[in-house]
């Protein structure tokens, strides 16, 4: 071999050995960021879940959703009234397909429709506009509405039987406009009725019912689950709700609203005892002990506006509830957030019409493994499962779609 030959050989082996070091810092490099890095649950679609619904059957407005101890996923929506004509020729007899749901519907584990009912029955109003559903601790099943009229609540068994109604419809009636038409007035202090409920969770150790009220009026109000009787109630920062405050469109430059807007959209308890308030249309989320003193507050998106960014949470499913999650249905994203500080960690979710996207995400829950379960109002009108994958280091805010991985 020639000299020259010699040296480009040695040459080209120093080359490689570089690089191979290089790739090799760098690799280590990528591993250290990762060690390093916050970590945050991670998850992924699931395509086939929920499985078709029989009977040509298809969803409303969906705007409710729960899972039960059994890890059965139980969603209200709103049927006929919120489908085009075109969804529902079964319905108008001007096709084969399709019709609206009942209202309430109950899914096992796997995804299949094993229990359905709802709507207008003897001895209940049912909500115009039905609004949130739970599932408490001995099995009852919840509702509130958030119609024109809707001042009330119904408790139904898992089966749909009727148990009890608090408060009564029309209560917000004030009068008649100059066509005739109802008009309607807030009272954030009543002690019987309500002004069109978003959501309702229930406490099991004290058998309290928190009652995010709502579209209508300004309060998160608590009562008795046992016999409906009003406890306490309170407004933004734990103060006295005062429905004069004005109700103009909401500014992310003005100074805080010391009152909450409507709606406040959500009002449920984590295990150690705190409540987690929705103030949708002020982007923010507001936490209080179960007394009504405000803790601290959070914003999301705060820049916003439309229908706001703060529409529902649900938590994590570990010991400690370590992770809270936030539904944005305007963003149409879910926020993954640290619960302690309420820092935002990582994002997933997109808006459109494709799996892991949303038009509309209004409501969120967890079962006992930890997934992830999603209803879409306006024309949304679906339910989503994202598959729990553990904890994985964040590598960006906003995560979008999150499709199974493959080759893994």
């Amino acid at each position: 071999m020639k000299p020259n030959q010699r040296l480009i050989g040695v040459l080209f082996l120093g080359v490689l050995a570089a690089l191979g070091f290089t790739q090799s810092a760098i690799e280590q490099s990528v591993a250290a960021q990762g060690k390093g890095a916050a970590q945050a649950p991670r998850f992924e679609v699931d395509f086939t879940w929920p499985r078709p619904m029989p009977n040509h059957w298809i969803l409303g407005n969906a705007i409710g959703v729960w899972a039960d101890e059994r890890d059965h996923i139980w969603i209200v929506h709103r049927g006929s009234e919120t489908l085009n004509n075109n969804e529902k020729g079964l319905e108008l007899k001007s096709g084969d397909c399709c019709a609206a749901a009942p209202p309430v519907l109950e899914f096992d584990a796997d995804g299949r429709l094993v229990n359905s009912w709802g709507g207008p029955g003897q001895g209940y109003d049912w909500p115009d506009s039905n609004h949130g559903i739970f599932i408490d601790h001995v099995g009852n099943v919840w509702i509130g509405g958030n119609g024109p009229g809707d001042s009330h609540i119904v408790k139904f068994t898992r089966d749909g039987k009727f148990i009890a109604q608090y408060g009564k419809p029309d209560a917000r009636v004030s009068g008649k406009d100059k066509q005739g038409n109802p008009t309607f007035a807030r009272n954030s202090h009543d002690q019987d009725n309500f002004g069109r409920v978003a959501k309702i969770f229930v406490d099991p150790k004290a058998n309290e019912a928190y009652i995010a009220d709502g579209y209508f009026n300004k309060r998160v109000a608590v009562i008795d689950a046992a016999t409906g009787k009003m406890k306490r109630y309170w407004g933004a920062y734990g103060k006295t709700p005062d429905d004069a405050v004005d109700n103009s469109p909401y500014d992310p430059a003005a100074p805080l609203a010391q009152q909450f807007r409507n709606p406040v959209h959500c009002a449920d308890m984590s295990k150690d005892g705190l409540v987690y308030v929705c103030d949708r249309l002020n982007d923010r989320l507001q936490v209080f002990k179960p007394d009504g003193t405000f803790v601290k507050e959070a914003f999301f998106s705060k820049n916003t506006r439309l229908s706001g960014s703060v529409w529902d949470v649900a938590f994590s499913r570990d010991p400690q509830q370590r992770y809270l999650y936030v539904a944005d249905g305007i963003n149409n994203r879910v926020y993954i957030v640290l619960r302690d500080t309420l820092e935002i960690l990582t994002t997933f979710g997109d808006g459109g019409r494709q799996p892991s996207q949303f038009y509309g995400v209004h409501s969120i829950a967890t079962d006992s493994k930890g997934n992830v379960y999603t209803t879409e109002t306006w024309e949304g009108k679906r339910l989503q499962k994202f598959v729990y994958k553990g904890l994985a280091a964040v590598t960006t805010m906003h995560q979008g779609t999150v499709w199974p991985r493959t080759g893994k």
